[in-house]
């Protein structure tokens, strides 16, 4: 699906990753600055938009002393709307480039107050405290949407083998097991907990479903690993269970 749209002057709105469809045009990309490099009469900006990286090339001579000025000014993660002429480049990452015209500046960040997580290397402790906004790194994408692919995979082998998905509630009022592991919530000015027994919707399912799978379960073994005691994690794996009988 292309998600080009056109604005009043013609020009396409694109992604970056769709980028490679408008070799040769003039394109316009919204995004950050992820980072610049200046060598003598040349800007190198590199912008994302979720979607993707592209690397800019600004010359001097090619463009206003404002336009010029105010790219050169751009603090890391500044919102822009940039527009410019899209050129292959295999040295470059994704393979393509934009010869930079115009720009337009929405945000700039507070060079006083600066974007925490620069290009280079940091702890993990430090990382891991501004976890919202590491999400923002190559890297870090990268690996939500090589797990995001694995989830569609499974889904869609079960999908199309006839299971259906079913998702056992999430916070129950009362202990299902053992009350020495429960895992308390603040809910609506109330008491609950994460819930153990997922199983016990399950057993039900299969009576009524006969095929289906089960999004992510949580437990509460009395364990010292990350993993084990930290059950509402949003990070853990789904697990697909399918019933060993169904009379």
């Amino acid at each position: 699906m292309n998600s080009s749209t056109k604005t009043e002057t013609e020009t396409p709105v694109t992604t970056i990753r769709e980028i490679g469809q408008h070799e040769g045009q003039t394109v316009t990309v919204r995004g950050w600055l992820y980072n610049l490099r200046e060598s003598g009469k040349l800007l190198f900006p590199i912008f994302r938009d979720g979607s993707g990286v592209i690397q800019g090339v600004v010359a001097k001579n090619a463009v206003s002393p404002e336009l010029f000025e105010s790219i050169k000014g751009l603090t890391q993660e500044s919102s822009v709307i940039v527009t410019g002429k899209v050129r292959a480049d295999k040295r470059a990452p994704g393979g393509y480039e934009m010869d930079v015209s115009d720009a337009q500046v929405l945000q700039r960040v507070n060079p006083d107050d600066p974007y925490p997580i620069s290009p280079k290397e940091h702890g993990v402790d430090f990382l891991m405290e501004h976890r919202h906004l590491w999400l923002r790194s190559p890297r870090q994408a990268a690996i939500l949407r090589v797990r995001a692919e694995i989830i569609k995979a499974a889904r869609d082998y079960f999908d199309d083998r006839g299971f259906t998905l079913t998702d056992p509630p999430i916070l129950t009022p009362a202990a299902c097991e053992g009350t020495t592991t429960l895992f308390p919530v603040d809910y609506f000015e109330e008491q609950a907990y994460l819930t153990q027994s997922g199983q016990l919707y399950i057993e039900a399912t299969a009576m009524a479903l006969a095929r289906y799978t089960v999004s992510a379960q949580r437990s509460a073994p009395r364990n010292r690993r990350r993993a084990a005691i930290s059950p509402s994690s949003g990070w853990s794996s789904r697990k697909w269970l399918t019933p060993t009988s169904t009379t």
